[in-house]
């Protein structure tokens, strides 16, 4: 860390390459350092508090739990920390979920070698980022004449749920994948199918398709 350093920035992401090419990109700017980092939801939230940092940049796929969920527990901590998150899913399927939870921004990861030390610079002077598309879909929303789908009133669990199914993955295997009960997910499937009034796993594909919801 240089004098200059003002920036103190705490990873979560899973996968260890990430991490590194991650710090690799930031340990070439004089203004951002690396002051802590956590492979999981339980130590993220564990360990960003004795980081003293000014931004944390959060996978929104853990291992153990939502990323969603490690930032509405970080922001009821933290109000005023800014959170960047990082997905490897496109920005219209969970960045306007991320925004309204509290997120300071939303990066895909193909876009992180480009745009990330902007964005870490943006979000720690009090702004937000967003890319140009997420700014278009953001504004083609604020239409008078635009109906939120039915998608965007299901939790964050739920959303999830819905597009592990649509990708293919049985009850058995998002229960293994999230750490949870199959009998959880399955009331999850349950929830969402009553809250979109559909009544088979192929209609949730259909729809999570015609939706763009999934790659």
């Amino acid at each position: 860390m240089t004098e200059k350093a003002s920036i103190r920035v705490f990873i979560a992401d899973d996968h260890a390459i990430v991490r590194e090419g991650l710090k690799q990109i930031l340990a070439e700017q004089r203004d951002i350092v690396v002051a802590g980092e956590a492979e999981t939801g339980l130590d993220a939230v564990k360990l960003f508090r004795k980081s003293r940092c000014n931004v944390v940049l959060l996978d929104i796929s853990l291992p153990d739990r939502n990323g969603i969920e490690v930032l509405k527990q970080i922001k009821s901590e933290q109000p005023d920390l800014a959170v960047l998150m990082l997905s490897m899913h496109r920005e219209d399927q969970y960045a306007i979920r991320s925004l309204k939870a509290g997120a300071a921004g939303y990066l895909t990861k193909q876009s992180a070698p480009k745009e990330l030390v902007n964005a870490i610079r943006q979000v720690a002077g009090g702004q937000r980022y967003v890319s140009a598309l997420l700014a278009q879909v953001l504004a083609a929303q604020l239409g008078e004449n635009h109906e939120a789908p039915v998608h965007e009133a299901l939790s964050d669990r739920e959303y999830q749920t819905l597009t592990m199914i649509a990708s293919g993955k049985t009850v058995s295997e998002i229960a293994r994948e999230l750490s949870l009960s199959v009998k959880t997910v399955s009331e999850y499937r349950s929830r969402l199918l009553a809250k979109m009034k559909l009544k088979t796993s192929a209609e949730l594909t259909h729809y999570a398709i015609r939706n763009q919801l999934i790659d």
